[in-house]
């Protein structure tokens, strides 16, 4: 099949555009977006003092990411705030240092195909990390709002939400991580016990939308009773 004149011009015109060039567009959106992103998360409850922290790819060979600078309030985050971090977790562009936990972030944008990861830090993951830590995770079944996650048809799906024993170790952990992704490649996130939830998607829409979906669900096991 014979490619369209315009496609040809944009394909030309991506092989001229210098990747550190692109790298700065696809920053810029990613930082922009993911300021409304924890604004919204911070007015729900889920990123309360300093605790989360997001990331979007913005380049998969070499990998690159944007991600939040340690410490700060995720209700007011700036674009300005967000760096970008290299394969090693070396800052290459912004002012600041990325979390300790920037190491989990680039053990699942290698692990998963994934174009943004989103960690959160709620009440309900808190309880249930800490209350189901001895079944090493919990299975959310039976619920409509399932099918919110990317690849679910049905209500009758059983997703399972592994929890990880938290570590200060970064390194011990996202090998962790990386294993945990390895033996269950189907799932859509996970907890780290007393810590939070980590979830991602192909996209930051997508991986807004399994935030969103996952702490539903937790919220509703937590409020019912059901866990």
């Amino acid at each position: 099949m014979k490619k369209s004149k315009s496609n040809r011009k944009r394909e030309q015109s991506s092989r001229t555009i210098p990747q550190s060039s692109r790298n700065r567009v696809a920053f810029a959106e990613a930082a922009a977006c993911l300021v409304e992103i924890g604004k919204g998360f911070h007015a729900r409850g889920w990123v309360l003092g300093t605790s989360g922290n997001f990331s979007a790819v913005i380049s998969h060979e070499p990998l690159r990411l944007a991600i939040t600078s340690t410490g700060l309030d995720k209700g007011c985050l700036t674009p300005a705030q967000f760096l970008e971090m290299d394969e090693a977790a070396n800052v290459i562009r912004g002012d600041g240092r990325p979390s300790a936990e920037a190491l989990l972030h680039l053990a699942i944008a290698s692990g998963v195909d994934t174009g943004a990861i989103l960690h959160t830090h709620s009440v309900w993951s808190t309880v249930l990390s800490g209350s189901h830590a001895s079944q090493g995770g919990i299975a959310l079944e039976g619920y409509e709002m399932l099918k919110g996650l990317e690849g679910v048809r049905t209500h009758k799906h059983r997703e399972w939400l592994p929890i990880l024993e938290n570590s200060q170790d970064m390194v011990e952990l996202g090998k962790r991580v990386s294993n945990t992704l390895r033996e269950s490649p189907d799932i859509h996130g996970f907890l780290l016990q007393g810590h939070g939830l980590y979830t991602w998607g192909t996209g930051l829409q997508e991986a807004k939308r399994h935030v969103e979906i996952l702490e539903f669900l937790m919220e509703v096991l937590v409020r019912s009773g059901a866990a």
